[in-house]
């Protein structure tokens, strides 16, 4: 087992420790807020096993059927966690309707606070634990996990300042208000969260900071080349896809041009974590034929 899906494991543990502090404020104030920002921590613990699994897979070495290897996997568990907080925010959008109708007052509002409370604390300190180690990683699926871990830290401050008007003022139909009002919200992050997930199966371009930092590496380590050219880069999963064409000499024999390869492709690797590189070689003469501006 690897550290991102001991990461997602660890997640879904502590989603579970939260989503229980929640159902118990819920349960002591009988909050429609409360109940709607226990149900989105229980999106957060089935997303944690979706990632956990969706790991395992991109973990996979390639076969023959997947030649390029398993790693778009996040992306479907980030797609699948996204379309489980849009179902979420429908509950919970239902809940706070009926609610609206016939507005109940709370139960020991204090103490409901005091446990969702504590919860978010929790909530808070591993969304930013998750972010670090998930960016670090380069990881889709534990990124687009402390995205939603995050979110819910926010939905839970709001849900707590808003409980805590109802308690102070008895405007009993706050409650149902702010739980819509929360379930707008998740409806906005779940989307997207698709949206982005999305993108990343249509193999998006990896950011133009890491392609100013690929040509870098090659006008470093590519001594003996003439230019590069056709720069192409592709993010799947933890991989990124690097294919390029390298002009060299025409006089230049297959050995020294293969030397040269060998020595941009272990520069790439070495700066840039899952790098995938493949690297078409040209004579100078026949880039200059094609068009080539020749550096």
């Amino acid at each position: 087992m690897d550290r991102t899906q001991k990461a997602a494991l660890a997640s879904a543990g502590i989603g579970a420790l939260v989503t229980g502090l929640k159902f118990l404020a819920f349960w002591l104030t009988g909050s429609l807020a409360l109940y709607s920002d226990a149900l989105e921590s229980i999106i957060n613990v089935a997303a944690a096993i979706f990632a956990f699994v969706a790991l395992q897979v991109a973990a996979l070495p390639a076969d023959d059927d997947h030649p390029y290897g398993h790693h778009k996997a996040e992306y479907f568990s980030a797609v699948i966690e996204g379309a489980l907080i849009i179902v979420a925010a429908l509950l919970i959008l239902r809940e706070a309707f009926h609610g609206m109708l016939a507005p109940k007052p709370l139960d020991a509002p204090l103490v409901g606070l005091a446990v969702n409370a504590a919860a978010t604390v929790i909530n808070g300190i591993w969304a930013w634990v998750l972010m670090r180690r998930g960016k670090l990683w380069r990881s889709p699926a534990l990124v687009a996990d402390a995205r939603h871990v995050a979110a819910d830290v926010f939905t839970s401050g709001g849900v707590l300042v808003g409980v805590g008007l109802v308690a102070a003022t008895e405007i009993l139909i706050l409650d149902p208000l702010i739980a819509g009002l929360v379930a707008l919200n998740i409806l906005w992050s779940g989307w997207t969260m698709v949206r982005d997930s999305a993108s990343g199966l249509l193999d998006r371009a990896a950011p133009p900071e890491l392609v100013a930092q690929l040509r870098d590496v090659i006008s470093v380590h590519g001594e003996g080349a003439i230019e590069v050219h056709d720069m192409r880069t592709r993010h799947a999963g933890q991989a990124t896809f690097v294919d390029f064409h390298l002009v060299v000499p025409g006089e230049m024999s297959v050995a020294e041009s293969h030397a040269i390869c060998d020595r941009l492709e272990t520069a790439i690797e070495g700066t840039i974590e899952g790098a995938v590189v493949v690297i078409h070689v040209e004579p100078g003469d026949q880039a200059k034929a094609r068009g080539v501006p020749i550096v």
